[in-house]
């Protein structure tokens, strides 16, 4: 099973619009009219993967401390802007209900990749419709997540391209590569599309640099400002994977 990608996507749910990686995030988007959203997914204490993008819940919530060292009871516990911290499972409820494509990125602290990877890939199996895909900067993530949930797309994220990214996707049998809009390149982008992957650039939020990528043969963009299109672009371009 493959996602179809749009071609704007809300980067942590909402991008500026709401709280990050918060369920009202996911109903911004919507509102907006954009079809596809982000987030990331990590493991509280107690093995149940939430939303939240780093490794303390300092910058984003009413709390402190690290998230692997809080269990899901306690993070909910937590205000995150007006809502506590979601469950993973709470977030492709609300996507399926919404109707969103989503882009679920693996976070782990370093060690804990393949728990992660795992977790997540059984309950993507058990209890997600498929409308989007898996991403993830950590390999170790990404294939446990495979071995886990091997019908849903992949893809696997890189800051700068390394020289070795064509061996990596091969091996992780990805079918997308995400990268940072600063640094990837016109030639890159053609590598990347040659060798047949769908390429998609984080986090533009700026309209004249997100076309520009797209003219170049980007098929996504992730951004915090999805605002800044109007519902009926959003709904009219997907690429296939």
């Amino acid at each position: 099973m493959t996602g179809n990608y749009p071609c704007v996507i809300a980067h942590r749910c909402g991008g500026a619009l709401a709280p990050e990686n918060s369920l009202a995030g996911l109903a911004a988007a919507a509102r907006c009219g954009c079809r596809g959203v982000e987030f990331d997914t990590m493991l509280a204490a107690d093995g149940v993967p939430v939303l939240m993008h780093d490794e303390t819940v300092d910058r984003t919530t009413s709390g402190r401390g690290e998230v692997a060292a809080l269990t899901s009871a306690q993070l909910r516990a937590l205000d995150l802007g007006g809502e506590p911290v979601p469950l993973l499972a709470e977030a492709l409820e609300r996507c399926a209900e919404l109707g969103l494509w989503a882009n679920i990125e693996l976070k782990a602290p370093r060690g804990r990749e393949v728990q992660l990877g795992q977790v997540v890939g059984r309950l993507l199996a058990d209890r997600w419709n498929g409308n989007g895909l898996i991403s993830s900067f950590s390999e170790a993530a990404l294939a446990a997540a495979r071995r886990e949930a091997p019908a849903f797309a992949c893809a696997l994220l890189f800051d700068k391209l390394p020289a070795d990214w064509r061996q990596r996707a091969e091996r992780l049998g990805v079918v997308a590569i995400h990268c940072s809009a600063r640094h990837v390149t016109a030639k890159e982008i053609a590598a990347m599309r040659t060798a047949g992957y769908v390429v998609a650039c984080y986090t533009v939020n700026l309209r004249g640099r997100a076309e520009d990528l797209l003219a170049a043969g980007v098929s996504a963009v992730f951004t915090d400002r999805p605002d800044l299109w109007c519902a009926e672009e959003m709904q009219g371009t997907t690429i296939n994977t």
